[in-house]
C-alpha cells in the first residue's frame, strides 16, 4: 500500500528484469551464512562453558560460580499472613527467634570458633620473642570483647525462647490460653534452642582445650601488674587502669573459666515482677520433656546408620536441652538419662568443630551429678572402655572401610555422570527427577559418613594421645580424597545440578502441597466449629501459601512451624504424615544441597592434623600410579584458608596464611619434589652410564616405579600459585646439567644425552644449555701459562706441524691440549695487550735458560771433547763430503755417559737435550701467541666487508650533522677498525726481535765458547732420535709412563 501511495507513476512502467530476485537470493545467502556463523559461535561458547569447566577447580577462583541458595526479599511479616491474627503472632514470634538463632549460630561458626581456634598459630616457638605472647593477647582483647557481647546476646535469646514457650503452655486453669495447645508440639523450636546451646557448649570446649590461650592470658595479667606499679613508663593514665582490670576480670569470669554454658542454664528464668512463671509451670515442663524425647526418638533411630544426616549435632543439642530441663525443673527422668548415656556405646565421641571432640558421657555426668550417682560405677567405666575398643576396631577396619567406600563413591560418580548426561524424557519427567534427587542425596550421605569417620578417628587419636599406624594414616588420607572427589563431582557438574535442583524443589513442593490439600479438605468437610479447628485450618493455609514460592530457609521454617499446629486433631492419617515429613526433609536437603555438601566436605580440620601430610606424600611417591590424587589433597588443605581469615591475634591474617603456605611447601619439597628430582636424575645417570659396572637394575628383581605419571599431572593449585611438578623437575634438571657442564665442559655430550633421554622417557621439555661444546674452554689461560712458564715448557710437548701443545702425562684419563683457537679465545677475553707482556715474560725465561746453556758449553769435560771433535772434523771433512760420521757421534754419546748418570738414568747429554727442548717449547709458545693474535684479529675483522676500502664513519656523521655522542662513537669505531686492520695485516715478527736482542750478546768475546755448539748437534740428534723411538714404543705398552708421539720442541730449539 505504502509504495502505491508514494509513486503510482513509477509503479506503472516498472520492468521486471530479474534483478530483485538476484538481490533477494544474495541476501538470503548472506543471512544463511550469518546464521551458520552465529550457530558455530554459540556452540563455541557452549563448549567453553561446558560442564567440565576445568578440572583444577577452586571455589574462590573460578571466574563463574553458581549460587543455588533460594533467595527472596520478603520479610517474615509479609510471609505469615492468615485471617487468624493470634496464630500469625505466635508463628511470627517463633519464626523470628529461630532465624535469630540461625544467625547467631552462623556467626559463631564462621567468626568466633575460628578466631579462638587459630589463636597462637602462625608463630613458631623459635620465632617467638619475649613479650610476643602479651602483644598477641593485647590484639585479641577486642575479639574477646566481641565474643562476650555475643555470649550475652545468646543468653538473652535462650531466655526469650524459654519465656515464649512457657507463655504458650500455661498450667494455670483460670488464665486464658493464647491458642489451644493440647496436640501442638513445636519441635522445631526445641531443635533450634538445642543448636544455640550447642554453640555455647562448643565455645566452652574450645576454650577449655586451648592451653596457649590460657597461658598467654596469665602472662597478660602479670604484665598488667607491672604496668600498675609504673604506669607513666608505659604511657598510660592510672585512672584508666582500674576499669580495664575490672573489664578483664569480667571477661575471664564469663569466657575463660569454661562456664559459658553453665551460666546460660543457671539464669533466673522466672520473671520476678509477676511475668511468666517457668519453673512452676508443670504443663511446660511436661511439654519440654516430651519434645526432648520425641527429638531423641528420631535421632536414636538414625544415629550411626548409613542414612544419618545431622543426628549427631542434634544429639549434642538434646544433651544440652536435657541439662537445661534439669536446671529449670530440677527433675530427672532416670530411664531417659540412661538411654542418653547408652548412645555413647554407638557414638563414643562427637566432633563439635575442627579438632574439638566432645564426650557426651563426661558432659552428662559432670552437669547432672545427682543422676550420675544413681548409676553404678561399672556401667560408667564400661563407656570409657568401650571408647578404647571402638578406636581399636576403627583402626583395624579402616582399610576395609576405604575399599568399600572407594567402590561406593566410584559407582555413585558413574551414576551421577550417566543420570546427568541422559536427556530428560518428558513422559517420565517426575520419575527422572525422583532419581536425580535420590542420587544427589546419596552423594551427600556418603560425604557425611566419610567425613564423620575421618573426624572422629583423627580427633579421638589426638585427644586420647594414642599413636596412629602408617596404614591408618594412609587410609584416612584416602578417605579425605574420596570426600573431595564427591565435592568435585558436584562442582564439576554445576550446570546440570543447578538445573536439576530447581526442578526437584518444585517437584517436592508439589508433593507436599498435595498432602496438605488432602488434609485441608478433610478439615473443611467437618462442619463442627471450634477455635482449635480454625487454628488447624489457618495453619494449613499458611503452610500452603508459604510452599508456593522459592524454597528459602525462612519459608521452610514457617512451614514446619505451621505444620506443628496443623497436624493436631488427626488431620493427617499416619500413612500420610510420614511421607510428608520425608518430603520436607528432602526439600531441606535439596534446597541447601551445595551449602550442605560444602560443609560436609570441608576439610578445615586437616590443619590440626597436618602432621599426616609428610606420610601421605611418601605414600604418593611410593605408589606413583595414582599421583592425580594430589589434587584432592591440596584442595582439602586449602579448605582452612577462609577460616584463617578470622584470626585476630596477629598484625594481619596474611602472616598466618604465609606461615601455613611456607610449611606445606617445605613438606612438599622435602617429601616429594626433591625426592622425585633426585630419583629422576639418578635414573638418567644410570641409564646413560650402562657401560659401567653398576648395581643390578633388572626391574624383575629390583622392581620399578613409573615416575613419568607425575609429569602428566595438571598443575596443582595452592594459594595464589600453581605447583607444576613437571616444570619443577625440568628446571631442576636444567639447572643441574648446566652447572655441571660448566664445571667440566668435556661432559657436555653425556649431559645432552641425558637431556634427550629425559624427553623420551619422561616427556620433559628440556632447555638446551647453549654452552659451546668445547669451544669456550680456553684450555689453559695465556696468563696462567705466562705465570708458570717454567712448569709449562717442561710438562707440555710441542707439535710443529699442527701448532699444538700436548700434556706429557696426566692423572686423568685424558691429556690436555692447547692450540691456536684456545690462545685466540684467551686473547679475546683479556685483550691484545697481553701478547707483548707474554712474549717479554717468555724472553726473560729464555735468558735464564741461555745462561744454563752457556754454563754447559763452558764445562771443561764438554769443552775439551768438543774442541777434539772440531779438530777431527776439520781433518776428515774433505774425504767425507762434509758429513759428520755416525760412529763418532755415537762414541761421543757413550763418552758423556761415562761422566756420570742421574738417579733417573739420564746422562748429561740427555739433560742438555731437555734444555734445548724447553727453549724450543718456549719459542713454539711465542710462535703460537703470534698465530693466536692473528686468528683473533681475523675473527674480529671478518665483519668488515672490504679491508682495502674502509668507510670513515666520523666524516659520515659530520655530514649528517648528528649529535656529539654519536660523533664520539663514530670516532671510536674508526680507531678500532684501523687497529684491527693493522693487526691482521702485520702481526709482529717476534723471532726477529729475539735475534736482534740476543745476537750481539752471544758474539761478545767472553761468550766465544758458545761457537762450538754446532759440533754437539750430531750426537744430540742421535740422542733425540733414540729418546723419540723409546717414547713411541711405550705408547703400545700397558704402563704408559713416559710415552709420547711428538716432541718438536727439540727441533724448534736447535
Amino acid at each position: 500500500m505504502a509504495v502505491e501511495t508514494l509513486s503510482p507513476d513509477w509503479e506503472f512502467d516498472r520492468v521486471d528484469d530479474g534483478s530483485q530476485k538476484i538481490h533477494a537470493e544474495v541476501q538470503l545467502k548472506n543471512y544463511g551464512k550469518f546464521l551458520e556463523e552465529y550457530t558455530s559461535q554459540l556452540r563455541r561458547i557452549e563448549d567453553a562453558l561446558d560442564d567440565s569447566i576445568g578440572d583444577v577447580w577452586d571455589f574462590n577462583l573460578d571466574p563463574i560460580a553458581l549460587k543455588l541458595l533460594p533467595y527472596e526479599q520478603s520479610s517474615l511479616l509479609e510471609l505469615i499472613k492468615t485471617e487468624n491474627k493470634v496464630l500469625n503472632k505466635v508463628i511470627t514470634v517463633y519464626a523470628a527467634l529461630c532465624c535469630e538463632i540461625k544467625k547467631l549460630k552462623y556467626e559463631a561458626e564462621t567468626k568466633f570458633y575460628n578466631g579462638l581456634l587459630f589463636y597462637g598459630e602462625g608463630a613458631t616457638d623459635s620465632s617467638m620473642v619475649e613479650g610476643d605472647c602479651q602483644i598477641q593477647m593485647g590484639r585479641f582483647i577486642s575479639f574477646l570483647q566481641e565474643l562476650s557481647c555475643f555470649v550475652t546476646r545468646c543468653y538473652e535469646v535462650v531466655m526469650n525462647v524459654v519465656h515464649q514457650l512457657a507463655a504458650l503452655y500455661i498450667s494455670n486453669k483460670v488464665a486464658p490460653k493464647i491458642i489451644e495447645t493440647t496436640g501442638v508440639h513445636f519441635q522445631t523450636m526445641y531443635e533450634h534452642l538445642g543448636e544455640l546451646l550447642t554453640v555455647l557448649l562448643t565455645l566452652d570446649e574450645i576454650i577449655d582445650n586451648h592451653i596457649t590461650l590460657k597461658d598467654h592470658w596469665t602472662m597478660y595479667k602479670r604484665l598488667l601488674k607491672s604496668v600498675h606499679h609504673n604506669p607513666s613508663k608505659f604511657g598510660i593514665q592510672e585512672e584508666k587502669l582500674k576499669p580495664f582490670e575490672k573489664f578483664l576480670l569480667k571477661l575471664e569470669g564469663q569466657l575463660l573459666d569454661g562456664t559459658v554454658f553453665q551460666a546460660c542454664i543457671e539464669q533466673q528464668f522466672d520473671s520476678l515482677n509477676g511475668g511468666v512463671s517457668v519453673s512452676k509451670n508443670s504443663t511446660f515442663a511436661e511439654e519440654f520433656a516430651h519434645s526432648i524425647r520425641s527429638i531423641f526418638a528420631n535421632v536414636e533411630a538414625k544415629l550411626g546408620e548409613p542414612s544419618e544426616i545431622d543426628q549427631r549435632e542434634k544429639y549434642v543439642g538434646i544433651c544440652g536441652l536435657f541439662v537445661l530441663h534439669f536446671q529449670i525443673f530440677r527433675t530427672v527422668d532416670k530411664k531417659f538419662y540412661k538411654s542418653l548415656l547408652d548412645i555413647c556405646k554407638k557414638v563414643p565421641a562427637i566432633t563439635l568443630t575442627a579438632n574439638i571432640i566432645w564426650f557426651p558421657d563426661n558432659f552428662l555426668i559432670h552437669k547432672i551429678p545427682a543422676a550420675a550417682k544413681l548409676l553404678d560405677r561399672k556401667s560408667l567405666q564400661a563407656i570409657k572402655v568401650h571408647r578404647d575398643t571402638f578406636l581399636q576396631h576403627k583402626a583395624q577396619s579402616l582399610t576395609k572401610d576405604v575399599q568399600s567406600y572407594y567402590v561406593f563413591v566410584s559407582s555413585w560418580m558413574m551414576k551421577m555422570e550417566s543420570i546427568l548426561s541422559k536427556e530428560q524424557r518428558m513422559d517420565k519427567f517426575a520419575e527422572d527427577l525422583t532419581n536425580r534427587c535420590n542420587v544427589f542425596i546419596q552423594g551427600f550421605l556418603y560425604a557425611y559418613s566419610i567425613s564423620t569417620i575421618i573426624k572422629t578417628t583423627m580427633n579421638l587419636y589426638m585427644s586420647m594421645q594414642k599413636p596412629m599406624t602408617k596404614t591408618s594414616v594412609k587410609a584416612l588420607c584416602r578417605l579425605v580424597e574420596l570426600l573431595k572427589a564427591i565435592e568435585h563431582m558436584f562442582y564439576r557438574r554445576s550446570m546440570v545440578v543447578a538445573d536439576s535442583v530447581s526442578h526437584i524443589t518444585q517437584h517436592l513442593q508439589h508433593q507436599a502441597l498435595n498432602s496438605i490439600s488432602v488434609a485441608k479438605k478433610r478439615v473443611i468437610s467437618d462442619k463442627k466449629y471450634s477455635e482449635q479447628r480454625l487454628d488447624v485450618l489457618s495453619a494449613l493455609v499458611l503452610a500452603e501459601n508459604t510452599l508456593n514460592g522459592p524454597s528459602t530457609k525462612q519459608r521452610r521454617l514457617i512451614v514446619s512451624l505451621a505444620l506443628s499446629v496443623g497436624t493436631q486433631m488427626k488431620t493427617f492419617k499416619d500413612e500420610e504424615l510420614f511421607p510428608l515429613q520425608v518430603v520436607m526433609k528432602k526439600l531441606d536437603l535439596i534446597s541447601e544441597l551445595r551449602e550442605r555438601v560444602q560443609t560436609q566436605c570441608d576439610c578445615c580440620f586437616l590443619y590440626w592434623h597436618r602432621a599426616v601430610f609428610p606420610i601421605y606424600l611418601d605414600d604418593v611417591y611410593e605408589n606413583a600410579v595414582d599421583a592425580a590424587r594430589l589434587h584432592y589433597m591440596f584442595s582439602a588443605l586449602r579448605d582452612c584458608v577462609p577460616a584463617m581469615m578470622h584470626a585476630r591475634h596477629l598484625e594481619s591474617h596474611e602472616i598466618l596464611l604465609d606461615c601455613y603456605d611456607k610449611e606445606i611447601m617445605e613438606i612438599l619439597n622435602e617429601h616429594l619434589l626433591d625426592k622425585l628430582c633426585k630419583e629422576i636424575e639418578k635414573d638418567l645417570r644410570l641409564s646413560v652410564h650402562t657401560h659401567l659396572k653398576l648395581d643390578d637394575r633388572n626391574p624383575f628383581k629390583v622392581g620399578m616405579k613409573d615416575l613419568a605419571l607425575f609429569f602428566s599431572l595438571n598443575p596443582i593449585r595452592f594459594f595464589d600459585r600453581f605447583i607444576d611438578i613437571r616444570a619443577y623437575v625440568t628446571h631442576y634438571l636444567d639447572k643441574t646439567f648446566y652447572n655441571l657442564t660448566t664445571v667440566a665442559l668435556h661432559d657436555w655430550a653425556t649431559y645432552s644425552e641425558m637431556r634427550n633421554l629425559a624427553t623420551q622417557r619422561y616427556g620433559l621439555v628440556m632447555t638446551e644449555a647453549h654452552l659451546p661444546s668445547q669451544t669456550l674452554e680456553q684450555g689453559l689461560d695465556v696468563l696462567e701459562i705466562m705465570r708458570n712458564i717454567h712448569i709449562f715448557v717442561s710438562r707440555y710437548l710441542y707439535n710443529l706441524n699442527n701448532q699444538i701443545f700436548i700434556e706429557r702425562t696426566s692423572n686423568n684419563k685424558h691429556l690436555n691440549t692447547i692450540n691456536i683457537r684456545h690462545i685466540a679465545n684467551s686473547i679475546r677475553t683479556h685483550g691484545t695487550g697481553i701478547m707483548n707482556t707474554t712474549v717479554n715474560f717468555t724472553y726473560q725465561f729464555l735468558k735464564k735458560k741461555f745462561y744454563i746453556f752457556s754454563q754447559f758449553m763452558y764445562d771443561e769435560h764438554i769443552k775439551s771433547r768438543l774442541i777434539k771433535d772440531i779438530r777431527f772434523f776439520r781433518e776428515i771433512k774433505d774425504q767425507n763430503d762434509h758429513k759428520y760420521p755416525f760412529d763418532r757421534a755415537e762414541k761421543f754419546n757413550r763418552g758423556i755417559r761415562k761422566l756420570g748418570i742421574t738417579p733417573e738414568g739420564q746422562s748429561y747429554l740427555d739433560q742438555f737435550r731437555q734444555l734445548i727442548s724447553q727453549i724450543g717449547n718456549a719459542m713454539g709458545y711465542v710462535r703460537m701467541i703470534r698465530s693466536g693474535g692473528l686468528h683473533c684479529s681475523s675473527n674480529a675483522i671478518r665483519f668488515v666487508p672490504d679491508l682495502e676500502d674502509i668507510v670513515n664513519f666520523e666524516e659520515l656523521v659530520k655530514e649528517e650533522g648528528l649529535a656529539e655522542e654519536t660523533l664520539k662513537a663514530a670516532r671510536h669505531l674508526d680507531s678500532v677498525l684501523s687497529d684491527h686492520t693493522r693487526n691482521s695485516a702485520e702481526g709482529t715478527e717476534y723471532f726477529k726481535m729475539l735475534v736482534d736482542v740476543f745476537a750481539p750478546e752471544f758474539r761478545r768475546p767472553k761468550n766465544i765458547h758458545l761457537r762450538n755448539f754446532y759440533i754437539i748437534v750430531p750426537p744430540l740428534t742421535l740422542n733425540f732420535v733414540e729418546h723419540s723411538i723409546s717414547c713411541k714404543e711405550k705408547l703400545n705398552k700397558k704402563n704408559k709412563i713416559g710415552a709420547a708421539f711428538t716432541d718438536d720442541g727439540f727441533a724448534m730449539g736447535i
